[in-house]
Protein backbone atom coordinates (compact mmCIF):
# COMPACT_ATOMS: atom_id res chain seq x y z
CA UNK A 1 0.00 0.00 0.00
CA UNK A 2 1.06 3.63 -0.84
CA UNK A 3 1.66 5.80 2.22
CA UNK A 4 -1.55 7.96 1.84
CA UNK A 5 -3.08 4.86 1.80
CA UNK A 6 -2.30 3.82 4.89
CA UNK A 7 -2.23 7.46 6.51
CA UNK A 8 -5.62 7.87 5.22
CA UNK A 9 -6.81 5.26 7.53
CA UNK A 10 -5.21 6.08 9.97
CA UNK A 11 -6.90 9.06 10.07
CA UNK A 12 -10.40 8.20 8.87
CA UNK A 13 -10.21 5.29 11.89
CA UNK A 14 -8.80 7.79 14.51
CA UNK A 15 -11.99 10.07 13.16
CA UNK A 16 -14.00 6.83 15.41
CA UNK A 17 -12.05 8.16 18.40
CA UNK A 18 -13.82 11.68 17.76
CA UNK A 19 -17.44 10.63 17.54
CA UNK A 20 -16.43 8.47 21.24
CA UNK A 21 -15.06 12.08 22.36
CA UNK A 22 -18.20 14.11 21.44
CA UNK A 23 -20.39 10.71 23.04
CA UNK A 24 -18.56 11.63 26.32
CA UNK A 25 -18.75 15.26 25.84
CA UNK A 26 -22.31 15.16 25.33
CA UNK A 27 -22.84 13.10 28.02
CA UNK A 28 -20.58 15.66 30.32
CA UNK A 29 -22.57 18.72 29.43
CA UNK A 30 -26.43 17.03 29.88
CA UNK A 31 -26.37 14.23 32.70
CA UNK A 32 -23.33 14.65 34.68
CA UNK A 33 -23.49 18.51 33.83
CA UNK A 34 -20.56 20.37 36.30
CA UNK A 35 -19.03 17.02 36.72
CA UNK A 36 -16.06 18.14 34.71
CA UNK A 37 -15.57 21.64 36.21
CA UNK A 38 -15.61 24.91 33.79
CA UNK A 39 -11.55 24.95 33.01
CA UNK A 40 -12.07 20.54 32.39
CA UNK A 41 -14.98 21.51 30.27
CA UNK A 42 -12.83 24.07 28.14
CA UNK A 43 -10.48 22.27 27.72
CA UNK A 44 -12.35 18.88 26.19
CA UNK A 45 -14.47 21.25 24.23
CA UNK A 46 -11.20 22.55 22.55
CA UNK A 47 -9.42 18.81 22.67
CA UNK A 48 -11.98 17.40 20.67
CA UNK A 49 -13.04 20.10 18.39
CA UNK A 50 -9.52 20.31 17.29
CA UNK A 51 -8.96 16.66 16.77
CA UNK A 52 -12.34 16.53 14.42
CA UNK A 53 -11.18 19.71 12.01
CA UNK A 54 -7.57 18.72 11.96
CA UNK A 55 -8.70 14.90 11.09
CA UNK A 56 -10.51 16.03 8.37
CA UNK A 57 -8.14 18.03 7.41
CA UNK A 58 -5.54 15.22 7.34
CA UNK A 59 -7.56 13.46 4.72
CA UNK A 60 -7.54 16.56 2.52
CA UNK A 61 -3.93 16.98 3.11
CA UNK A 62 -3.33 12.90 1.96
CA UNK A 63 -4.62 13.63 -1.02
CA UNK A 64 -2.64 16.31 -2.31
CA UNK A 65 0.46 14.59 -1.17
CA UNK A 66 0.79 12.65 -4.14
CA UNK A 67 0.87 15.57 -6.45
CA UNK A 68 3.94 17.09 -4.44
CA UNK A 69 5.72 14.25 -6.48
CA UNK A 70 8.01 13.56 -3.23
CA UNK A 71 9.44 9.96 -2.62
CA UNK A 72 7.63 7.18 -0.50
CA UNK A 73 9.85 7.96 2.00
CA UNK A 74 9.14 12.15 1.74
CA UNK A 75 5.47 10.60 1.91
CA UNK A 76 5.78 8.97 5.22
CA UNK A 77 7.54 11.62 6.86
CA UNK A 78 5.30 14.11 5.81
CA UNK A 79 2.42 12.74 6.33
CA UNK A 80 3.20 11.04 9.60
CA UNK A 81 4.14 14.52 10.96
CA UNK A 82 0.92 15.86 10.21
CA UNK A 83 -0.88 12.80 12.07
CA UNK A 84 1.38 13.34 15.17
CA UNK A 85 0.67 17.05 14.88
CA UNK A 86 -3.07 16.52 14.91
CA UNK A 87 -2.39 13.80 17.96
CA UNK A 88 0.09 16.58 19.82
CA UNK A 89 -2.03 19.33 19.46
CA UNK A 90 -5.34 17.89 20.12
CA UNK A 91 -4.22 15.36 23.00
CA UNK A 92 -2.19 18.80 24.69
CA UNK A 93 -5.51 20.23 25.53
CA UNK A 94 -6.50 16.43 27.08
CA UNK A 95 -3.51 16.39 28.61
CA UNK A 96 -4.26 20.35 30.23
CA UNK A 97 -7.28 19.08 31.30
CA UNK A 98 -6.02 16.43 33.32
CA UNK A 99 -2.64 18.34 34.75
CA UNK A 100 -3.21 21.77 34.36
CA UNK A 101 -4.44 24.74 37.03
CA UNK A 102 -6.31 28.28 35.25
CA UNK A 103 -3.91 30.52 34.29
CA UNK A 104 -1.08 28.39 34.18
CA UNK A 105 1.19 26.14 31.35
CA UNK A 106 1.46 22.22 31.94
CA UNK A 107 3.32 19.68 29.70
CA UNK A 108 -0.05 19.52 27.96
CA UNK A 109 0.40 23.33 26.84
CA UNK A 110 4.03 22.35 25.59
CA UNK A 111 2.39 19.85 23.88
CA UNK A 112 -0.33 21.44 22.18
CA UNK A 113 2.18 23.79 20.92
CA UNK A 114 4.53 21.06 19.75
CA UNK A 115 1.89 19.88 17.79
CA UNK A 116 1.45 23.22 16.10
CA UNK A 117 4.90 23.69 14.93
CA UNK A 118 4.37 19.75 13.37
CA UNK A 119 1.50 20.99 11.59
CA UNK A 120 3.03 24.06 10.38
CA UNK A 121 6.55 21.94 9.39
CA UNK A 122 4.32 19.57 7.49
CA UNK A 123 1.57 22.07 5.68
CA UNK A 124 4.72 24.02 4.81
CA UNK A 125 6.28 21.00 3.34
CA UNK A 126 3.44 20.17 1.20
CA UNK A 127 3.22 23.68 -0.10
CA UNK A 128 6.97 23.81 -1.09
CA UNK A 129 6.66 20.11 -2.45
CA UNK A 130 3.60 21.44 -5.01
CA UNK A 131 5.41 24.63 -5.74
CA UNK A 132 8.01 22.60 -6.90
CA UNK A 133 6.05 20.30 -8.85
CA UNK A 134 4.19 23.19 -10.86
Amino acid sequence: MEPTEVLSIIAILSIVTVEFGGHALLRFVTTDAGRLGELRERFFRAGHAHAGVLLVLSLVYLLYLPRAGFSDGMEWLCGGALLAGVLAQSGGFFVHLGIGREGRGSYGTVLTRAGALLLAAALIALAAGLILAA
